[in-house]
């Protein structure tokens, strides 16, 4: 992995997270926004930190004899902590902003900080769908779930990076705006180190066919939600980037579980 990703790690884990993360001696001091451009190869690395941190937990609760499911629930609320359920935020309002009648009701509701009955039930299904597939992951092994979770964050945080390329802004002032639009340098960047992260923890516990299945279904969530918001709401938002990467996260997940089960 690059020298310069790494370097990035800190100041990405900051962006995506609310760990504590003091500022180091070589980063640079701060001003304003953060350069996504830059800073975009970093995220999956991040993302592969974050995903450490909840497998470690869902280890050590698995070791302990609380079962899959347990051991799920801890790590999957370790994760919701550490990230302040920033994902989880963004998917609760695109599902709410999905009952507006037009794209500027949308736009609106989604706007709102409160959280509706579409946004109860997307969350409730996420949390299931996570839950569950990693608790039918450990039985492949407990070390092999954990190697999921973690490949499932580190991959799933490309898709806030790629959204912002996909689709046009849907608001004039949104806040996404201030961190700017990566280049295709910095998206391919960090494609390929997700990838590498990816192989080296699916390809010796699941296989090189759950990796293909995990990464497939990945990029087809990604394209449904970027469908989708172009319908609904006419180009992307700080939450619709939420609501992708939380669903690729998912589709990650499963596609790893599907295909880890052929023969």
């Amino acid at each position: 992995m690059p020298l310069p990703v790494l370097s990035d790690v800190p100041e990405a884990l900051r962006f995506l997270s609310r760990l504590p993360v003091p500022r180091l001696p070589f980063e640079a001091a701060p001003g304003g926004p953060p350069d996504l451009d830059r800073l975009g190869p970093a995220l999956p690395a991040a993302g592969a930190v974050l995903g450490l941190i909840a497998a470690a937990v869902f280890l050590a609760a698995h070791g302990l004899g609380l079962g899959g499911f347990l051991a799920a629930t801890l790590a999957v609320g370790t994760l919701v902590a550490i990230t302040g359920a920033l994902h989880e935020d963004g998917l609760a309002d695109v599902a709410d902003a999905l009952g507006g009648w037009s794209v500027e009701r949308r736009l609106e509701i989604m706007k709102d900080s409160r959280i509706g009955s579409f946004g109860v039930c997307a969350l409730v299904l996420a949390f299931a769908l996570r839950l569950g597939t990693l608790a039918a992951l450990a039985a492949e092994g407990a070390l092999a779930a954990a190697a999921a979770l973690i490949a499932a964050v580190a991959v799933s945080r490309l898709a806030g990076l790629w959204m912002l390329s996909a689709l046009p802004f849907a608001r004039a002032d949104g806040l996404a705006r201030s961190a700017g639009v990566p280049g295709l340098a910095s998206r391919r960047t960090a494609f390929a180190v997700a990838l590498v992260i990816a192989a080296l923890l699916i390809g010796p516990t699941l296989g090189p066919m759950a990796l293909l299945g995990g990464v497939t279904l990945g990029i087809a969530a990604f394209f449904g939600i970027a469908r989708l918001a172009r319908a609904q709401f006419g180009g992307q938002t700080g939450d619709v980037a939420g609501a992708a990467t939380l669903t690729v996260e998912i589709a990650f997940l499963m596609g790893l579980l599907i295909f880890a089960r052929q023969p």
